[in-house]
């Protein structure tokens, strides 16, 4: 009976971790409740440890990596619970083995290791007909999680660089200080219109990878979080405007800005504020104060 529950106790470890990569990784919709836990418990301590600031942005990429350990090490305990049961007896040793002396807990934690990381080292190996079938599938189990986390940071990092790019487009129409007028005309609507297509794209961006909120940037300019209290006000001012096209373009703006908060507050903050409050708490989250008319300089580099 132990050796039983031992062997459904790692079964259902590896199910578990493998459900929270399907959900992390292939389910957008959905959070993978470990790799959130991971991610989330790492940024609150880059606060703590920063005294209030992200020190040079590193908890997100520290928490990609420590997802991928922590799936690892908890998938390799999963398959240890199920090999141990049947150490020694199921299992060939190499020459100058005892098998009765490597029969514990750290030599099954060893197989699994081995086998996760696909190197064959042989010198123990399963001899059951059972565990001759299971063991390859430890070392797919191995192959799917390195291709997985590979393809996930090949994700984040573009989805970063689109989250920059916007940030510094909004910061190049804050500089530019242009006037009201300006902005009143065919070329404002065409602005405001493409400042709302890359919010979108944004949005779906937090949807499919929302580890991407760990990552703190430390330029202003390239700051999303500190760029979006302005873009706030630049969708007021707009929906004044008398042209026609760009109220028309104010408010899809404003509904991209509204769908970004709604997405911001669900996944990360929960603060059920409207949406200006929710990007004053996504600014405050980044270490980097921001009032309604705009960013202000922070003291920290985020």
């Amino acid at each position: 009976m132990p050796g039983r529950l031992s062997t459904l106790a790692g079964a259902a470890l590896v199910l578990f971790v493998l459900r929270d990569v399907f959900h992390t990784l292939w389910h957008p919709t959905r959070h993978g409740g470990l790799s959130r836990l991971v991610m989330m418990s790492l940024w609150r301590l880059s606060a703590l440890v920063g005294a209030g600031r992200r020190p040079a942005g590193l908890a997100g990429p520290v928490g990609v990596v420590a997802v991928f350990a922590v799936w690892a090490l908890t998938v390799s305990v999963g398959w240890a619970l199920v090999y141990w049961p049947y150490m020694p007896r199921d299992f060939s040793y190499a020459a100058g083995l005892a098998p009765e002396e490597h029969a514990g807990p750290v030599d099954a934690r060893y197989l699994s290791l081995v086998t996760l990381a696909t190197l064959g080292l042989g010198d123990i190996a399963p001899a059951s007909d059972l565990l001759r079938v299971l063991a390859p599938m430890e070392a797919l189990v191995g192959f799917v999680l390195l291709s997985a986390t590979v393809a996930w940071i090949l994700g984040i990092y573009p989805a970063l660089a689109r989250r920059r790019a916007l940030a510094l487009r909004l910061s190049h129409v804050r500089r530019s200080r242009a006037p009201a007028q300006a902005l009143d005309s065919d070329g404002g609507a065409a602005l405001l219109d493409g400042l709302a297509a890359a919010l979108a794209t944004i949005t779906v961006d937090f949807q499919q990878y929302p580890e991407s909120y760990y990552v703190c940037d430390g330029d202003e300019n390239t700051s999303l979080p500190a760029q979006l209290g302005f873009t706030v006000g630049l969708a007021d001012r707009a929906a004044r405007a008398r042209h026609p096209d760009v109220r028309l373009s104010a408010s899809v703006l404003r509904t991209a800005l509204g769908d970004l908060a709604a997405v911001v507050d669900e996944r990360f903050l929960r603060t059920g504020a409207t949406a200006g409050e929710v990007f004053s708490a996504y600014a405050g989250d980044h270490g980097r104060p921001a009032g309604p008319d705009g960013p202000r300089r922070s003291g920290g580099s985020g």
